[in-house]
């Protein structure tokens, strides 16, 4: 039977990359590409993959509430990450968020192929430094900082007022009023100590939810 996967990544050339990479395979095929968040959404109820392979910064919807709502809209596809962020607060919201593997895109084409067969098998994966990362967080005894101490809103509020989007913006996008938006900002700001807008996407930059 044939298995079917979802690429959805911003960079054209990383969607005809991986779509030749996993399609190179027997019995695989990528019945769709998506560029941003929404486009992934869409594409995954409309075709229910065995896999969709996230970025982790898409735009619109990043790869977080794309897992949330890929899982919810199609709960048999399985989600895996696929991203150049290998930090430990984003890995365990999309985790929580119900993706099953997380892949660095610094891992060569025999690591996307693993990554890809052991979710199809229902198994979880992660890329070796990103289990190192998650080992190294739990030896320690998961010592809290503050960026640990916010909630996946107030992480995903940062990375969408450092994308330049207003309150109104996020208020829409969330479904929510303007008073929640700015409550999850200010929340956000007082636990990193941060005290302006420039500040925050000074923060978001240095901890990659947002590249420069």
């Amino acid at each position: 039977m044939t298995k079917k996967l979802l690429i959805a990544d911003d960079h054209a050339i990383v969607r005809r990359g991986l779509q030749a990479l996993l399609e190179a395979e027997a019995g695989w095929q990528v019945c769709a590409t998506a560029e941003n968040g929404q486009e992934a959404v869409d594409l995954a109820t409309q075709h229910r993959p065995d896999v969709a392979i996230l970025d982790y910064s898409l735009p619109g919807l990043n790869g977080l509430e794309a897992t949330r709502h890929i899982r919810l809209a199609s709960p048999g596809t399985e989600v895996l990450i696929y991203t150049m962020h290998n930090n430990e607060d984003v890995i365990r919201d999309v985790l929580r968020a119900g993706a099953r593997g997380y892949l660095l895109k610094t891992e060569d084409d025999a690591e996307v192929v693993r990554a890809v067969n052991a979710l199809l098998r229902k198994q979880p994966y992660f890329s070796p430094r990103v289990a190192e990362t998650l080992l190294d967080t739990f030896v320690s005894g998961g010592k809290v900082v503050a960026s640990q101490t916010l909630s996946s809103r107030e992480r995903e509020v940062i990375q969408l007022v450092a994308e330049g989007k207003s309150n109104r913006d996020i208020a829409e996008r969330w479904k929510v009023s303007i008073k929640t938006v700015e409550s999850h900002r200010t929340a956000a700001m007082r636990k990193l100590n941060l005290r302006s807008g420039v500040e925050l996407a000074l923060y978001a930059v240095r901890n990659k939810l947002i590249e420069p």
